[in-house]
């Protein structure tokens, strides 16, 4: 940006005219095409990756058949013949749903290499302006990886959707509510998959010591949790080496025993992969049938994870490990079952361990409670990295999040949500007991999470892949329909069990909910009340404003204009910072942003005052950096935003000098920008004032006073840097309603208080924090 681009002309080389490129002066529609992810990666480097996805994402389907004979048949095996229908279901269901729907479709929906529910809702967001928070700036989309495409002239139904989208209150609200459902679920998955993998895979030890009574194996499975919930604090960065082996061997055992057990017991029960046997077993069974789907469906537990994880591989290594490895081992594990129970179904309560040679018994119960502990593992660093995306959409607080590794950045760890989790999945390993009562609740997790998928992607083939209607349609009905009957059967099973990841999801929906809620509101109310930056010389004059040593940061949500607790914060300190900034942390609707792309500056005010608006924007997985790396990083780019100033400002007035083309042409251009959005239409025009002033002023001065500048922003940051932020209190009206106010004044405000605050999560030193209070009625 601050480089000259040169034009030959005949033997010479003439400068060509400096252009800008923000909303403020240049094209902001411009999007940049490039994509961290599109380079081809060599069949070494994906055949390895293949390999590292099998301990990272397979553990929880990879365990399933611990419990789904005994899920699916909970009151025994009434008709022998029944044994092929259920196969032929879970064969089918691991054909349809992994393989067809994830595998072969929903894993190129990703948000450049990032998959899950989050992402696919991020995609949308950039498509239409669908967020509840008027924060986006024309500018966002010149960032890297934002990468958009125009809708297709010829398919009129992208744009038809994206209309009736951004029009849509109701549609607005319907996504985020599905987003933050699919957020509720996984919580919920993260709190069940270690109660269900770990009970299961320790029931195994009554096989070798009957006199263990199940509560006893209840005790030594809370032992084990307590374990595991303990030792997130520190990550899997120093044993994800040991993940990948253990789970092969894993997949090796069960695919040797499967096998095993088909040629030893029955070759016959191949006969499933014949459909019909489907169509019997539910004439047989009728009611009962349906009903034991809500056990079958836990054959495809952790299929969500092949696409949430796919930001650490990519689509061919999972492609190549599913089709490859899991499939075949988790499809020999449940064939050699059936073959197994056709000759001895009554010992379907504990198929896993009674299938097992006596030989292998041991090293199979070893290498099961290692599995399962890996499978939980991963499903709570799932659920951990999942819940630090969703802060990026305003739905919950500013919560602490910890990185716990270098090389995996999905891999955190958040305090308080890892001991709601872990307290949860405790009191319901002792209440539920057995796996059965677990997995009535666990499906319905599952089955969510799928239908929120299905309903996501529609909106993504519509909107951004403008797929033809009949393929939309056909996605939708058929994967829909299956899932849909696959719920309901479970859903027969709520006072069961299939109650409790309901009640628990619309608690925590409720409380996403509440805070989003509030944080809307009082967006809109700063946006309401701010002061507009041709008053800001009034502002300080008018409080006698001095300016002392040092550096300050006031932190603010606004991405424009001066937010209200300024104002308030001149009137108790009149006295404000050589150099001050108004600093904004904001997340695109991207997974990152570069590092070269990470602040937007502006200045406000004359250029003397030395007052900046700064933007740092960030995607939902990057990491805010330590303080001392984040205020060099900072003063650095403040330095070379000065310097480009000072450069455009003397290209505008050569510009002017030659023809005064640039005056009579940039007018139109900010009249045009100002109309498109009207959110920041009167910062716009005011800061072109503002910038063009500016610029005139520095035109005429010499690199060395640029450089002058450059130095004294290093002296100021010796003085010290002080973090300023708005301590708000915010309450309802007294005209609302009761409903109102219970949300704004009692949910809102327990959570505030009672979760890491602001300064924290944003890694402020607190020795250098200076909170100003004030109180917003909305």
């Amino acid at each position: 940006m601050s480089a000259q681009a040169e034009e030959p002309r005949g033997t010479e080389t003439v400068p060509a005219p400096l252009k800008r490129h923000d909303s403020l002066w240049g094209d902001a529609e411009k999007v940049s095409h490039s994509n961290h992810h599109g380079s081809r990666v060599s069949w070494v480097r994906t055949l390895s990756l293949a390999f590292q996805s099998v301990g990272i994402i397979y553990g929880d389907i990879g365990t399933s058949p611990l419990y789904v004979y005994s899920s699916t048949f909970p009151d025994g095996i009434k008709h022998n013949d029944d044994l092929l229908g259920v196969l032929s279901l879970i064969i089918y269901t691991l054909i349809i749903i992994p393989m067809l729907k994830y595998v072969f479709i929903v894993l190129y929906a990703n948000d450049n290499g990032d998959g899950g529910t989050f992402a696919l809702y991020s995609l949308i967001s950039r498509y239409a302006k669908i967020r509840m928070i008027p924060d986006q700036q024309a500018e966002d989309a010149a960032v890297s990886n934002y990468r958009i495409e125009a809708p297709n002239s010829q398919l009129r139904r992208a744009q038809w959707a994206k209309q009736k989208l951004e029009s849509s209150k109701a549609a607005k609200i319907a996504l985020f509510t599905l987003t933050i459902l699919g957020t509720s679920m996984v919580i919920g998955d993260g709190t069940l998959t270690p109660a269900i993998s770990v009970l299961s895979a320790v029931s195994g030890i009554r096989e070798k010591a009957p006199s263990l009574t199940q509560t006893q194996v209840v005790l030594i499975s809370v032992a084990i949790l307590f374990m595991l919930f303990s030792v997130q604090r520190f990550g899997t960065d120093k044993v994800g080496y040991t993940f990948a082996p253990v789970i092969s061997v894993w997949f090796l055992f069960i695919a040797g025993i499967g096998l095993y057990n088909l040629v030893v017991h029955d070759v016959g029960v191949l006969r499933a992969f014949n459909p019909i046997y489907i169509i019997q077993y539910f004439k047989r069974n009728g009611k009962e049938g349906w009903v034991s789907l809500g056990g079958v469906i836990l054959c495809v537990t952790g299929t969500e994870g092949m696409f949430a994880d796919l930001g650490h591989f990519n689509i061919r290594a999972v492609q190549i490990s599913f089709n490859g490895i899991l499939f075949p081992a988790v499809g020999l594990c449940y064939i050699g079952q059936a073959a197994y129970l056709r000759k001895f179904p009554e010992n379907v309560a504990n198929t896993f361990y009674r299938s097992i040679p006596a030989p292998m018994f041991w090293p199979t119960f070893i290498v099961a409670i290692l599995a399962a502990i890996i499978a939980s593992q991963a499903m709570l660093s799932g659920a951990f990295a999942i819940l630090s995306k969703a802060l990026s959409l305003g739905c919950m607080p500013r919560v602490q999040v910890i990185h716990t590794s270098h090389k995996y950045e999905g891999q955190v760890y958040i305090p308080e949500v890892n001991f709601i989790m872990g307290l949860a999945s405790i009191v319901v390993t002792v209440a539920f007991r057995t796996t059965t009562s677990i997995g009535h609740a666990y499906g319905i997790c599952v089955v969510t999470t799928f239908i929120i998928t299905t309903h996501l992607m529609t909106v993504v083939m519509l909107l951004i892949w403008k797929k033809h209607v009949i393929f939309i349609a056909l996605f939708y009905v058929v994967f829909g329909s299956i899932e849909l009957i696959y719920l309901s059967s479970i859903l027969s099973k709520f006072i069961e069990g299939g109650y409790l990841p309901i009640c628990f999801a619309l608690v925590v929906m409720s409380l996403m909910a509440a805070w989003h809620y509030v944080q809307v509101k009082r967006y809109w109310y700063e946006l309401d009340h701010i002061v507009p930056t041709s008053e800001l010389t009034v502002l300080l004059e008018k409080n006698d404003v001095r300016r002392i040593p040092g550096v300050g940061l006031l932190y603010t949500e606004l991405v424009q204009g001066i937010p209200p607790v300024f104002p308030r914060l001149i009137e108790r300190i009149p006295s404000v910072h050589s150099i001050f900034m108004f600093m904004s942390i904001k997340h695109l609707p991207i997974s990152r942003v570069l590092p070269a792309e990470r602040f937007l500056f502006r200045q406000v005010g004359p250029r003397e005052q030395r007052m900046f608006r700064c933007v740092a924007r960030y995607g939902y997985t990057d990491t805010l950096e330590e303080p001392k790396e984040f205020v060099a990083f900072l003063m650095d780019g403040l330095k070379m935003f000065i310097q480009e100033e000072s450069a455009f400002a003397h290209n505008e007035v050569e510009e002017i000098t030659a023809g005064g083309e640039a005056s009579s042409d940039q007018p139109s251009m900010a009249s045009g920008r100002s109309t498109r959005n009207a959110v920041h239409s009167e910062e716009t025009v005011q800061a072109r004032v503002s910038s063009h002033s500016s610029g005139r002023i520095a035109s005429f001065r010499s690199n060395r006073t640029v450089e002058e500048e450059k130095q004294l922003i290093d002296r100021e940051v010796e003085h010290g840097m002080v973090y300023l932020m708005g301590e708000a209190n915010v309450t309802a009206k007294a005209n609302s309603s009761v409903f109102k106010k219970m949300v704004v004044n009692y949910v809102y405000t327990f959570l505030r208080k009672n979760l890491t605050e602001g300064h924290k999560a944003l890694a402020i030193p607190k020795d250098q924090l200076l909170k100003v209070g004030i109180t917003y009625e909305i």
